[in-house]
């Protein structure tokens, strides 16, 4: 079947799905595949459950005419989405980095939505499944469009621009993150700047923190249309966090903001968002009231207090320059601290020397106590005469902790996904 016939059958259904338990009446099913997993099981279930079609692989079993079979349903679902994105006429504001992207993209759409009907990335949909979806959830009644894009491999990026074709484009930062698939820091910024590259390429404009450096050489080497924005860039003010008052403030155009982030770190992501909806003719006081009524989610830079402690959770993710940050934000606060840390994954050759790095800077810190987590850090604290606790996994933690209460203390908790640091906060 043509992607233009495809695309007929799309526009008359309710929509898109790929998982067959949450299958709503007259959507199009898509049976993809995946190390642990073959949707092409569940296709006829899905119809069952009301989808209009299902498209499947060719080798699917079954003569259910309602399978639309192709060689690739993945690739099928990308030439979708694209096919979609080419027929809509309103911009769309791509977005990745390292660090920060969600939380960007949460603020952006906060902004944006105070004057217009804003289509933008759930959670954290931003694979190559996610994004084709985003794009396909676009809808007629939508003004503008938010895709945020995430990496683990070179080409990542440059695939999933051909399938939101973004007018607009913001890289956060680049960091040391996922250095086992792009090999080197260098490989990630090549890898984050296949954005710019496209927005180079398609008379594209690219939202740029001019404070960092980093993306200033990245940007400067294409010939590429930019709109300035940055903390020292505009002028802005970050403002004393307090006990009290523990929240990123800033003063911003004669105007002071609290919000409800974590962190000096998410200056850059509020400025972003500012002038995002600068752009686009939203009104600064509009914007920051905006900003000011968001509250972070999923494990993200969330500050909340239990019976005994203040907590910083952000378990959801980690990599050395988040890391970096978030220890240096805790070592500005005041008052007792600690520090429970899982180990960072992905980083390749340079993964022991990263964690050593961060051991360095805990040893450097005035903290009660230092809980770490996984193998990683065990190897690096064979380096160091830091005085820690370490565990095989956060189960182990958080055991211990039951025996051994941590009171009285801002707790950061953070460490890459796949060691699950939010089920020590129980113990907390």
């Amino acid at each position: 079947m043509e992607i233009s016939q495809l695309y007929e059958i799309f526009r008359a259904s309710t929509g898109v799905n790929t998982d067959s338990r949450t299958i709503q009446a007259g959507q199009l099913f898509f049976a993809l595949k995946g190390e642990n997993f073959d949707g092409n099981a569940y296709a006829a279930k899905a119809l069952e459950a009301g989808a209009s079609y299902a498209v499947v692989s060719e080798d699917c079993p079954g003569d259910e005419p309602r399978f639309i079979r192709v060689p690739d349903t993945l690739r099928c679902l990308k030439e979708l989405a694209a096919c979609h994105r080419s027929e809509l006429h309103i911009p769309v504001i791509g977005l990745t980095g390292t660090n920060g992207k969600t939380t960007t993209k949460e603020l952006i759409r906060e902004v944006l939505s105070t004057h217009f009907r804003v289509s933008a990335t759930r959670g954290n949909l931003n694979n190559d499944i996610g994004v084709p979806l985003t794009v396909l959830s676009i809808t007629p009644e939508d003004e503008i469009a938010v895709v945020e894009m995430g990496a683990n491999h070179p080409d990542d990026i440059s695939a999933l621009t051909w399938v939101s074709q973004p007018d607009y484009g913001l890289i956060t930062n680049v960091g040391k993150a996922h250095l086992l698939g792009f090999g080197s820091f260098e490989g990630v910024k090549k890898a984050k700047g296949q954005l710019y590259d496209w927005l180079s390429a398609h008379d594209g404009q690219a939202f740029l923190n001019v404070d960092d450096a980093d993306l200033f050489e990245m940007a400067s080497a294409r010939p590429l249309s930019i709109i300035p924005y940055g903390v020292e860039g505009e002028g802005a003010v970050i403002l004393p966090a307090s006990a009290e008052k523990p929240f990123l403030r800033m003063e911003i155009g004669g105007e002071v903001l609290e919000t409800q982030l974590v962190g000096a770190y998410n200056a850059a992501n509020v400025m972003a968002a500012v002038t995002v909806g600068r752009q686009f003719g939203v009104p600064l006081r509009d914007a920051l009231a905006a900003i000011a009524a968001y509250t972070p989610s999923m494990n993200r830079s969330q500050m909340r207090r239990t019976g005994r402690n203040t907590l910083i959770e952000d378990a959801y993710n980690a990599n050395p320059s988040s890391m970096a940050v978030a220890l240096e934000n805790l070592r500005r606060m005041e008052g007792k601290k600690a520090a429970l840390l899982g180990e960072m994954r992905e980083l390749g050759t340079e993964s022991l020397a990263e964690h050593v790095r961060v051991v360095e800077t805990l040893k450097s810190m005035d903290l009660e106590k230092v809980c770490l987590v996984g193998d990683e850090f065990r190897k690096a604290l064979e380096q160091s005469s830091i005085k820690a606790e370490c565990f095989a996994d956060s189960d182990a933690l958080a055991a211990w902790l039951q025996d051994h209460p941590i009171t009285g203390c801002m707790v950061l908790v953070k460490g890459s996904r796949g060691t699950r640091m939010e089920k020590t906060i129980a113990s907390l």
